[in-house]
């Protein structure tokens, strides 16, 4: 008799508690190792990483700005936060893939076919929030940021701050570029369902130009549209994406 499909495999039944700790401690082990081999990659590359990548935005901007190190050891510091951090992000996709593999032998068989596809996705998703803060928001946030103010106070920032905002800005719009996948999975649960999210578009609307507000300095009304119509076109997509997972959820309960 050919196996049920949407069977669990006896050796995944089986499995107790402690087997699945242990499971999860083999998870953690090789998490951290990627997160280790990152920061290697990353030591190696530091100088490149810092003056090209984390600084150059900074000295783009007309006036360029020029970074103070109140501390003795401030700069040691500022290179070990970039190694750490360095580490976790480019480490991530391999971190990611590790913790769907440990949820992977609790999914039914018709399921494991989409492992893949969503790791693809959720990996791309994140990089693509990271390269549109890259190369939209902290440009534009850093050139008005620059050229406001007194022609007489030279702008001198905390590399110290300045590493903190670009991580911020990097890592939360990497976050929010999920919010398609997020909604996408939580309507494939019945959790959420696209005629609440249309009852609530303009509710919404107005949280993300208060949103827009907060991450645009100043009060600059083009930084706020510029900001603005991503996230809106970010949650349009969400409300595609929850369309999409209803449908697949209501056609599989119609087949099962």
């Amino acid at each position: 008799m050919p196996a049920d499909p949407n069977s669990v495999p006896q050796s995944d039944v089986e499995m107790s508690i402690w087997d699945h700790l242990e499971e999860l401690r083999h998870v953690v082990i090789r998490a951290v190792l990627g997160i280790v081999a990152g920061m290697i990659i990353c030591a190696i590359f530091t100088d490149w990483i810092l003056n090209v990548v984390i600084l150059a935005p900074a000295l783009k901007v007309k006036p360029p700005f020029k970074f103070m190190n109140p501390e003795i050891y401030g700069q040691l510091e500022l290179y070990m936060q970039v190694i750490i951090w360095g580490g976790v992000i480019v480490s991530f996709p391999y971190t990611l893939i590790q913790i769907w593999k440990f949820i992977e032998p609790g999914l039914h068989q018709h399921e494991k076919k989409y492992v893949r596809t969503i790791t693809f996705y959720t990996v791309f998703s994140f990089l693509v929030g990271m390269v549109f803060a890259y190369w939209v928001m902290l440009p534009m946030t850093l050139d008005f940021a620059s050229s406001f103010g007194s022609e007489f106070i030279m702008n001198l920032p905390d590399v110290h701050k300045y590493l903190s905002v670009f991580l911020m800005t990097i890592i939360i719009s990497g976050i929010v570029f999920e919010l398609p996948l997020i909604s996408y999975f939580l309507a494939r649960l019945g959790i959420l369902t696209p005629p609440f999210m249309r009852h609530y578009r303009r509710h919404t609307l107005v949280v993300l130009l208060f949103l827009a507000a907060i991450l645009s300095p100043g009060g600059n009304p083009l930084l706020q549209l510029i900001l603005f119509f991503p996230l809106w076109a970010l949650f349009e997509l969400s409300i595609f994406a929850s369309v999409l997972a209803t449908r697949q959820r209501k056609k599989k309960l119609l087949q099962s």
